[in-house]
């Protein structure tokens, strides 16, 4: 630290074992300036649900900036997107643990800072949720329903890593685990 405390220097003890180092994520990352860092310092970043024509607009800016700093990236290489997941047996009780959850999430802790933003078209129109359980914006249904907005999800975007955001703590555990055993035992191997 320098005389006035600001932090000048960070030693990471015991350094780790990887080379160059374990893989490093920039959780919520929706502007350009902050995609374009990303892309320098080999950073993956995760784009929160977002309009599919911003969502592919940033994974265009994360490969023209990494070519331009010397790296190649594949298609969907250094971007990874956050997704609400919840997978029931029915499509109404999956929606419905979804409104729960993301309607206090939104409202109280995301709105505020305008995370919802990136849902919005530049007229101001902001996806409905109708739409966003159609065309990959949440993982939200059951297991065919999932399936499907997840094949929505990869057609549209050439999606490498999906961070799956599941609520706890808003849904009832025992919700959460059958939803994390459903996407993995049921969604996941068609996709593999």
């Amino acid at each position: 630290m320098d005389d006035e405390n600001i932090v000048q220097a960070l030693g990471v003890v015991p350094k780790p074992l990887q080379k160059p180092h374990r893989p490093i994520f920039q959780p919520f990352a929706s502007s350009e300036n902050t995609i374009r860092w990303c892309a320098r310092e080999n950073v993956t970043a995760i784009l929160p649900p977002m309009r599919t024509e911003r969502q592919n607009r940033l994974y265009d800016v994360y490969r023209e900036e990494a070519a331009a700093n010397g790296r190649a990236v594949t298609p969907g290489e250094g971007l990874g997107v956050l997704r609400a997941v919840i997978v029931c047996d029915s499509d109404e009780e999956a929606q419905h643990w979804w409104r729960y959850g993301a309607a206090f999430c939104g409202a109280a802790w995301f709105a505020p800072f305008h995370f919802g933003d990136v849902l919005r078209d530049p007229s101001g129109e902001a996806l409905t949720p109708e739409q966003m359980l159609t065309n990959g914006t949440v993982l939200v249904g059951s297991v065919p329903t999932v399936r499907k907005q997840m094949e929505q999800l990869l057609a549209q975007t050439p999606v490498e890593w999906i961070f799956a955001w599941m609520y706890s703590g808003l849904i009832p555990h025992a919700v959460n685990m059958k939803s994390i055993e459903l996407f993995k035992t049921q969604v996941l191997p068609a996709f593999e």
